[in-house]
């Protein structure tokens, strides 16, 4: 069978059973490529269809169970292991927290936000260098410095 797509000659499984006219690889990139023109609106169906009532329900009971216990165990060490540095970083802040050497700040540092903070490092090799930022400041700092890793790339 001929893909009309790529116009390569395929064997009949390289095709979906609904689609005999574009191979599964051309049809593939046709959905990434999609996904990707319209990114938004997709990022914001896959929002709407994770708060559905019964998928909460579904992860909170996933959340109680062993199968729970073991991935994010799993997880955890695996991230322990590939970020040696801010684990450490971490742990600096927490003990001098902990023997009040560092006294954390009552709210977020973003003005006109009054949620409680958690220790954010600009860089990990100053570990009690650290901004207090709420949850959410705290992901969209990561998610800025991400980009710009990216840019840099």
């Amino acid at each position: 069978m001929i893909c009309n797509t790529c116009l390569t000659d395929w064997p009949a499984d390289a095709f979906y059973a609904s689609n005999r006219t574009k191979c599964k690889e051309c049809t593939k990139a046709a959905v990434r490529a999609n996904r990707a023109a319209k990114i938004e609106h997709y990022q914001e169906y896959d929002r709407m269809r994770g708060s559905m009532p019964h998928r909460v329900a579904a992860r909170a009971e996933y959340r109680q169970s062993d199968a729970y216990a073991v991935a994010h165990r799993a997880a955890s060490e695996r991230w322990m292991a590939k970020h040696p540095e801010r684990r450490q970083a971490a742990n600096i802040v927490n003990n001098a927290v902990r023997d009040g050497r560092l006294i954390p700040w009552p709210v977020c540092a973003v003005p006109e936000c009054s949620q409680k903070p958690e220790a954010h490092h600009p860089d990990y090799s100053h570990p009690l260098d650290v901004v207090w930022l709420c949850d959410k400041h705290h992901k969209e700092a990561h998610a800025i410095e991400r980009a710009e890793r990216r840019k840099a790339a």
